[in-house]
């Protein structure tokens, strides 16, 4: 009963109309350039070489004139991550879902073939991408957490040299903060979900991506700061390139 509070409470959340987008941003990789576009919440497009790769999509309205996505990465469960319905209306023929167990668990019959289960650890490489699953979950560990250990996954991905990270819903795990050399990191701020601004800060200081973006920041009172994020970020590592962008286009 309570998974399905959750997830009747964040779809009402999350919401959307077709909205203006913010404008995309490229990095260079060794695949040529990578292009990143911000969506919404969660959601994300990861595009390069011919490759489009959807993270969490949510909401079809707000991909009405995106490219269909190669792969679609899914974190968890819950409606904000894992909306069935939008999944269904943007995918094409083809298109290869990577997604935790429990999301599989929750796959029409028809999607099956289609489907690449990774538990925290684990990785794949499609179309050139590295593709690997790592923990993401609340503290402290609990059964009863919004987010247990071993349930969902964040995605470190690999393209054409560059390390990609998104954070899934988490808050500042030892796994996170041991990272290595990720160049372009995806992170969460929202209470009571995840955590706050001050911890995410601090755990991105601790494993210093090169580029890193603020989503996932709407939560039960709003939206987070992420301009204290900024400058909280900056105040301890002046190298660290914190891009912010309009996840809430709606608003």
């Amino acid at each position: 009963m309570k998974s399905v509070f959750l997830s009747l409470l964040f779809t009402s959340l999350f919401i959307s109309v077709n909205a203006q987008l913010s404008a995309p941003d490229k990095i260079e990789t060794t695949m040529g350039p990578l292009t990143i576009q911000p969506v919404q919440h969660a959601s994300l497009i990861l595009s390069v070489h011919g490759i489009t790769v959807y993270a969490d999509p949510s909401g079809a309205e707000n991909f009405k004139g995106q490219t269909a996505p190669d792969i679609i990465l899914i974190t968890d469960i819950h409606g904000d991550h894992f909306d069935i319905k939008t999944m269904e209306a943007v995918k094409k023929a083809g298109t290869l879902l990577v997604v935790p167990q429990v999301v599989a668990d929750k796959l029409p019959a028809s999607d099956k073939d289609h489907v690449i289960v990774l538990k925290n650890g684990d990785e794949t490489s499609q179309s050139g991408i590295s593709i690997r699953a790592i923990p993401m979950y609340n503290l402290p560990e609990s059964p009863t957490a919004m987010h247990t250990k071993g349930r969902g996954n964040g995605y470190v991905l690999g393209i054409g040299g560059k390390l990609i990270y998104l954070s899934g819903d988490t808050q500042g795990i030892p796994e996170m903060r041991s990272l290595k050399n990720i160049d372009v990191a995806f992170i969460c701020m929202n209470l009571p979900y995840t955590m706050d601004v001050k911890e995410a800060a601090d755990a991105v200081l601790a494993f210093k991506p090169h580029i890193v973006y603020p989503y996932h920041y709407r939560g039960k009172d709003g939206l987070s700061d992420v301009n204290a994020f900024k400058s909280l970020v900056e105040a301890g590592d002046k190298n660290i390139d914190v891009r912010l962008r309009n996840w809430y286009p709606a608003n």
